[in-house]
């Protein structure tokens, strides 16, 4: 599921309720473009950049800690204040799945007498009443502090349902869908939410659309691969007919079954058989 997607949706779509969570106060902050800051993004899956007039905010969502993530903010660090040197750098790492690993609660990066420090929430620790005020921190309510996450799902349903925006309240429907499968069964979201706003969504458009792609190309390999895998049963059914005559219905079936691999390692083999009994000890064998 792509949840670093959604997430980084709704931080440049909503930047204004983010943050007011984040930052204590509905900063005006326009979407960065991460070639500004890293000549070569290579973690820009979960990185969020929003900017203001005198901030950088960057904002990096988790589902799962990373080791790797100390450094990875102190190099954002770094890049930000090369490139504005005028500006405040803001840090921030969201976990959304809770964790028992001590990943979750480093906070700063310390090597060779570098040390450099960054903000980390848990989201599970925060209390979820304070995502259910303003419609862009919504989606996270489900993931935060809750003593029924099905009932705080039902009190979000009915905020959204009262956002007038419609294309607002689509985008917020849709996200929130998505992030809460992280912590609840797809069925109790489905009788929760309601679909038909969903679909109207940008970014639930988005997902169906990456989803039907890989669909299509998952659907060309794997009929690439029978394809081969029916050539290769061809010409070895020819071959052990050449040689043996018309086959047991019994072996027939069992050389239907074989994938590609085996069928490709029988055409080898096959030449060696005096006789159909060596071909039933290599089939059973090999099944």
């Amino acid at each position: 599921m792509p949840f670093d997607s959604v997430c980084k949706f709704i931080a440049e779509t909503f930047t204004a309720d983010l943050a007011t969570w984040l930052l204590g106060e509905p900063v005006e902050l326009a979407r960065l473009e991460l070639a500004e800051l890293l000549s070569s993004p290579i973690y820009a899956d979960s990185l969020v950049l929003l900017e203001s007039r005198d901030l950088v905010l960057q904002i990096e969502f988790q589902v799962e800690p990373k080791a790797e993530i100390p450094f990875r903010m102190t190099d954002y660090a770094v890049r930000g204040f090369r490139r504005f040197p005028n500006k405040r750098v803001h840090q921030v790492v969201i976990y959304l799945r809770r964790s028992q690993s001590p990943l979750v609660y480093q906070t700063s990066f310390d090597r060779d007498g570098i040390h450099h420090e960054f903000e980390v929430i848990r989201i599970w620790e925060v209390p979820a009443s304070q995502f259910q005020e303003l419609p862009g921190l919504l989606p996270f309510a489900v993931l935060a502090q809750t003593g029924d996450r099905e009932q705080t799902l039902q009190q979000v349903s009915e905020r959204i349902e009262a956002i007038g925006d419609r294309e607002q309240r689509a985008d917020v429907a849709a996200s929130t869908a998505i992030l809460a499968g992280l912590v609840l069964e797809k069925e109790l979201i489905r009788s929760v939410l309601r679909e038909d706003v969903m679909k109207e969504s940008a970014i639930y458009q988005e997902i169906v659309s990456t989803a039907e792609e890989r669909g299509r190309s998952k659907g060309l390999r794997e009929g690439k691969r029978e394809g081969k895998r029916e050539g290769e049963l061809s010409v070895v059914l020819r071959q052990l007919k050449h040689r043996f005559g018309d086959l047991s219905p019994k072996l027939q079936q069992k050389i239907d079954s074989l994938s590609l691999a085996s069928l490709e390692a029988l055409g080898e083999a096959l030449l060696d058989f005096p006789s159909e009994v060596d071909l039933a000890a290599w089939l059973q064998e090999h099944r």
